[in-house]
């Protein structure tokens, strides 16, 4: 029983796979390389018809976008081709858990799930239609 223990023991405090080599047993990690997916990305567009949305949605639905939208080009073209770009965009955002807010009367604001935006007197909460003045 003793001599079963001693190489238990043994067996134990010297390992029988050590390296001869010495830096095989080690993984070098690139600590230099950049993840892009972890970086966040704020994204100005400009929409001046509504298939303009389409480049805004997939980058927002990506997760890693904040997007800063332009609207006054399809604003003074045509107001209900604004109106459902907003109602899409809202439904996106909704879809996401993101945020949506109107900055002044050309602006909207839309970001993803981990993002806060800040409720002051320049920003306006984004409720689809209401949101366009007349």
């Amino acid at each position: 029983m003793k001599r079963f223990l001693s190489k238990l023991k043994e067996s134990i405090s010297s390992p029988a796979y050590e390296n001869e080599g010495g830096d095989e047993g080690y993984v070098e990690l690139d600590t230099d390389a950049e993840d892009v997916k972890s970086k966040i990305l704020v994204r100005p567009f400009t929409i001046s018809d509504f298939e303009d949305i389409k480049p805004i949605l997939d980058s927002l639905r990506e997760g890693y976008t904040i997007a800063l939208i332009n609207i006054k080009p399809l604003k003074d073209k045509d107001l209900v081709e604004l109106k459902r770009a907003i109602n899409k965009l809202k439904k996106t955002t909704d879809a996401i858990e993101g945020e949506i807010a109107g900055f002044g009367e050309d602006y909207i604001v839309v970001t993803p799930s981990f993002a806060k935006i800040y409720r002051g007197k320049e920003t306006k909460e984004v409720k689809g239609e209401s949101h366009v003045a007349e």
